[in-house]
C-alpha cells in the first residue's frame, strides 16, 4: 500500500512539473506557426528545462532550429530522438527529419541511412522515397567531383614531378644572346689592337724653325 502511495505522489510530481513545459511548448507552437523561428526555439529549451524528457519539446526544438539552417544542432536533435524509446514522437517522422537535415548538410550517405529507417517505419510515405532518392543523386554526384577532383591532383603532381626531372637551362636565350654579342664584340676589339699595332700611325712632325 505504501508502495502504490509513493508511486502517486511521483506521478504527481511529474505532472505538476510537465503542466508548464507543456504550456512552454504550446508557445513555442504558436511563434513557430507564425514564422517566429527563433522565439520558438527558446521557448523549446524553456520547455526542456523543465521537463527534459518531452519528446515533443525536442522534436519541435529540431524544426525550429532547422528552419533557421542550423542543421547541426537540428541533427543532434533528431539523433537524441532517434536512440529514445519514448513513442511520444513517431520514429518516422523523427528518421524523416533527421534525413532532412542530414541531406542539406550534405551527408549524404547518412542521410540515405536515415531515409530508409524511416520508410522501414512508414513504406508508404511517398515524401521519404522521393527524398531516398535525391539522396542517392547527390551521393553520385559527390563521389564523380570526388573523383575528378583525385584525378586533377594526380595530374598535377605528375607535371611538378616530370618538371623537376627536367634539366633546367643553364641561361635563357637572352641572356645566351648577350653573352654572344659581348663574345664578338670582344673579339673585333682585340683584332682592332692586332692590327694597330702592326699598323702603328704616321705622326706628322712640324720641321723646326730656325
Amino acid at each position: 500500500m505504501r508502495s502504490l502511495i509513493i508511486i502517486s505522489l511521483l506521478l504527481a510530481v511529474s505532472f505538476i512539473f510537465a503542466q508548464p513545459a507543456q504550456k512552454l511548448v504550446r508557445s513555442g507552437n504558436s511563434a513557430y506557426k507564425n514564422g517566429h523561428f527563433k522565439d520558438a526555439e527558446i521557448d523549446y529549451r524553456k520547455a526542456l528545462t523543465k521537463d527534459p524528457n518531452s519528446q515533443k519539446a525536442t522534436f519541435n526544438l529540431g524544426n525550429s532550429l532547422y528552419k533557421q539552417q542550423n542543421f547541426e544542432e537540428s541533427t543532434s536533435q533528431y539523433m537524441k530522438l532517434a536512440q529514445s524509446d519514448g513513442k511520444e514522437a513517431p520514429k518516422a517522422n523523427v528518421y524523416y527529419n533527421l534525413g532532412n537535415s542530414l541531406l542539406e548538410n550534405k551527408k549524404y550517405k547518412e542521410s540515405i541511412d536515415a531515409y530508409k529507417t524511416a520508410l522501414r517505419q512508414n513504406p508508404k510515405d511517398e515524401d521519404t522515397r522521393y527524398n531516398l532518392s535525391y539522396a542517392m543523386t547527390k551521393l553520385q554526384q559527390q563521389k564523380k567531383q570526388e573523383q575528378n577532383k583525385n584525378q586533377q591532383q594526380k595530374q598535377e603532381q605528375k607535371q611538378q614531378q616530370q618538371q623537376q626531372q627536367q634539366p633546367k637551362p643553364n641561361m635563357s636565350k637572352q641572356d645566351a644572346n648577350r653573352m654572344l654579342n659581348a663574345m664578338n664584340n670582344n673579339e673585333k676589339r682585340t683584332l682592332d689592337k692586332t692590327k694597330n699595332k702592326q699598323n702603328p700611325p704616321s705622326q706628322n712632325t712640324p720641321e723646326k724653325d730656325w
